[in-house]
């Protein structure tokens, strides 16, 4: 792209970003810490200094002070589907678009919408309205980011099957943690705020334990910082920036490993602002001829879980992995390599010590940093 249309597609950018509708998230470290009724409390505030507010989709779970907030706000009704021998409701996408009010209100970001639905995932819905000059107030709880799912199956023992991509919460233009200690949520729980009487005791034995509150706790505290301190950076002039860190990820056919390290190294890009990297190096062993069709599977799946937390993938055809790595890490002026730690029996040790020697003995000449990922 020359400097011409570098400049003409800055240009286009600053149009589409300054009629793009503003979007603030709610997150929170579980169920019942307060995000949907911070989010009605707001809309009533909205409203009452008339701003042209919608509820588009909002879920009180049957609470009754997050109900009684719903008294008096315009609701735009949900679009039915009958599915699976049962009728469901859903955000009405087009409905909102076509009123195209001032702010909406759309609740559980992370949602999978009903097979047959035009997008696949709520937030894809609230990506296209917010395309349309329309301001969404939403909310998510922090064990639906896509980047933290190895840490929060470590907290709680649950793989979480509703995500969404880190890059939707870098588009936010403003995050807020709901916060609340672990006591007081829990004082939440047995006073029936949270959950009906007879799931109590056993949301108390699984989920709602001290110990994985604090931690959870942690994490959402730690992830509103984090964007905090990226709108700060982003605020400053590009002359501020001392030195721009570039991640690269490096991955093979062993799927659980590739996604730990991708996972982590998308973490580690987004604490310090910066642009990340997959690289698969593909060995003549690994041709699509030979690798299974499950390992296949697994690979394109870790391709697309890197894309969708906003990092580029690369895959080279190559028999020496070494050399592969540092000529990547150098055409793309890449800071930190990022990989995880071998899981090595005795003959593959000896086989692959070659490998890492090679590559250590390439990265102590460079100003290159190697992190190896548990």
């Amino acid at each position: 792209m020359t400097e011409k249309e570098n400049n003409v597609q800055h240009f286009l950018d600053l149009i589409r970003q300054s009629r793009r509708g503003k979007f603030k998230v709610y997150i929170g470290m579980s169920a019942g810490v307060g995000k949907t009724y911070r989010m009605l409390t707001e809309a009533r505030t909205l409203l009452r200094n008339g701003v042209n507010i919608q509820i588009a989709y909002i879920e009180t779970h049957n609470r009754p002070e997050t109900h009684s907030l719903l008294e008096g706000l315009p609701v735009i009704p949900r679009r039915q589907l009958f599915y699976k021998g049962k009728m469901l409701d859903e955000l009405d996408m087009q409905a909102v678009l076509n009123l195209h009010p001032e702010v909406v209100v759309i609740d559980e970001l992370a949602h999978s919408n009903i097979e047959g639905s035009k997008n696949e995932k709520r937030w894809q819905d609230v990506m296209e309205i917010l395309d349309a000059g329309i301001n969404v107030i939403s909310a998510v709880n922090i064990q639906h980011i896509e980047s933290l799912q190895e840490e929060v199956k470590n907290i709680t023992g649950i793989d979480v099957s509703e995500r969404i991509p880190d890059s939707i919460l870098l588009q936010a233009d403003e995050v807020v943690n709901i916060d609340l200690t672990a006591d007081e949520l829990i004082t939440r729980l047995q006073e029936g705020k949270i959950y009906t009487p007879d799931k109590i005791a056993v949301a108390m034995k699984n989920f709602f334990q001290p110990e994985k509150i604090l931690q959870l706790r942690e994490l959402a505290l730690k992830e509103v910082a984090s964007q905090v301190e990226r709108k700060i950076e982003s605020a400053l002039p590009r002359t501020a920036h001392l030195r721009s860190e570039r991640f690269l990820a490096c991955i093979s056919s062993n799927h659980v490993i590739a996604r730990k390290v991708i996972r982590k190294t998308a973490r580690l890009a987004a604490y310090y602002h910066s642009r990340f990297y997959v690289l698969y190096v593909q060995t003549p062993k690994e041709n699509m001829d030979r690798i299974e069709l499950a390992s296949q599977r697994h690979l394109i799946n870790n391709f697309k879980l890197a894309m969708e937390l906003g990092g580029e993938v690369l895959k080279v055809k190559s028999s020496n992995i070494a050399k592969t790595i540092m000529v990547t890490a150098e055409e793309k002026n890449i800071t930190t390599i990022c990989m995880g730690k071998p899981h090595l029996n005795v003959l593959g040790m000896v086989l692959n010590t070659a490998v890492f020697a090679q590559l250590l003995g390439k990265l102590s000449e460079s100003d290159i940093d190697v992190i190896i990922l548990s």
